[in-house]
């Protein structure tokens, strides 16, 4: 735990410096190298917080992984709107031609669509003069934001007495039985007990254990599977995730719809509303659905709603419709996934990593799939590619209920029984000092 936090620190920390840093760089290559360290930041984030949830609260982590995907889509949200004061509506550089380049402005930003960048040399944007805009405003603001966060994973690092240089005299936060919402029987709980102190002793269980090739040796092909097919899962969906919101504005403009560029506009909007929307609602209905079930109410409604835009695809108002209910679906499938795989496997933490990376993975791939496709082959294939993906995502996880089948069951009485079998209790992640 006191890696993760010190991870989470580092990480949380890094990404209000790199906003506070991105105005001030005026070399593209610099601003590279800044935006790797902010998505290396990320993803640390993404998977601690994913894997420590899951080792923490185990049978329970399903209702906290929602909420923690919840303030995702909350954020993905929220910072556009900070960002929107600051943004100019005219060319950001003033000069004597700026007042010709802003009235062409609409029919620039309808020549960005993929099928004609050749029209961009039509317009004569000035590249030399005074900088205008205000949005270095935008970054600054979200780099204080953020802020408080690191300083919270502190305080916590230093409450719980994890900070080397400071010994604090005060009680920590939560015992250890808060922090865990234990709910095992009291033999269960003393035999945890007598097996974890040996093992923390020997400072084994650190945040790379599960990477340690010793935990494959006499794994079943079923154990791999699972890793493969979840991950597989959440490449598809995540991917869907990630090619709808970057190109259902220049579907929407393009023909047969030929949508208002200001209408077009709310359409990404909407998609992460309802995707935050059905976060929240997926807190109270994970405690009583099983993940399992809300992974396949997930990929069926992702594949039925691509269908349907499908055919009514001259239809704009469908194409809200459909961009909604996408959402919906879509907004709880990462979540339920993980806590569906790692309860087969037993809540060991390794395969959050495992998803993690294969939702990310996906998320950039399909984007640069279905953007070259749709510039060679016209914005219907935009829906096409979405319904291939959709139904991919449903084959994986038939097969991932194949596996989970497949997949040896932890005896419960041997493991109540006998203490040497420690293969469950080991890695319970209960909260320790």
């Amino acid at each position: 735990l006191a890696q993760s936090l010190f991870a989470l620190f580092a990480s949380s920390l890094a990404i209000s410096l790199v906003f506070a840093i991105i105005p001030l760089c005026h070399n593209v290559v610099v601003l590279a190298v800044v935006m790797a360290v902010a998505g290396l930041a990320m993803g640390c984030i993404d998977t601690i917080s994913n894997m420590q949830l899951v080792k923490i609260y185990q049978k329970d982590s399903a209702i906290f992984l929602q909420a923690l995907h919840f303030f995702v889509g909350f954020g993905a949200l929220l910072s556009p709107l900070i960002a929107d004061p600051f943004l100019s509506d005219t060319n950001c550089i003033l000069s004597n031609a700026t007042a010709n380049a802003s009235s062409n402005l609409p029919h620039i930003r309808k020549s960005l669509v993929p099928h004609h960048p050749g029209n961009l040399s039509h317009y004569d944007l000035p590249m030399k003069g005074m900088v205008v805009t205000r949005v270095s405003y935008a970054f600054w603001i979200m780099a204080l934001i953020n802020l408080p966060v690191p300083i919270a994973v502190f305080f916590l690092l230093y409450k719980e007495r994890m900070v080397p240089c400071f010994n604090s005299s005060s009680h920590p936060l939560l015992s250890a039985d808060e922090l865990a919402m234990e709910t095992r029987p009291t033999v269960k709980d003393d035999l945890s007990t007598s097996v974890q102190r040996p093992h923390a002793a020997g400072g084994h269980d650190d945040l790379f254990s599960c990477c340690q090739s010793k935990n494959f040796r006499g794994a079943s092909y079923a154990y791999f599977a699972v890793h493969i097919t979840g991950a597989l899962v959440l490449f598809m969906t995540d991917g869907i995730v990630g090619e709808y919101s970057g190109f259902i504005y220049s579907y929407a403009v393009e023909e047969p719809l030929s949508v208002v560029h200001k209408v077009a506009g709310y359409l990404p909007s909407l998609f992460w509303g309802f995707i935050t929307l059905g976060r929240l609602i997926s807190i109270p209905v994970s405690y009583r659905v099983k993940p399992a079930t809300m992974v396949f109410i997930n990929v069926v409604g992702v594949l039925i709603t691509f269908l349907l835009l499908l055919i009514f695809s001259y239809s704009v108002v469908f194409l809200f419709v459909g961009t909604a209910s996408l959402g919906l679906f879509l907004s709880s499938t990462f979540p339920s996934m993980l806590a569906y795989t790692e309860d087969i496997l037993q809540y060991k933490g390794c395969a959050t990593t495992v998803l993690v990376t294969g939702a990310g993975i996906g998320e950039m791939v399909l984007q640069l799939l279905v953007g070259s496709i749709i510039h060679d082959q016209g914005s219907y294939s935009f829906l096409v590619c979405g319904m291939i993906f959709g139904g991919l995502a449903f084959t994986f996880y038939t097969f991932l209920l194949f596996f989970h089948r497949m997949y040896p069951k932890p005896s419960s009485d041997m493991d109540a029984a006998s203490p040497d079998k420690p293969a469950v209790m080991d890695d319970t992640g209960q909260y320790q000092r």
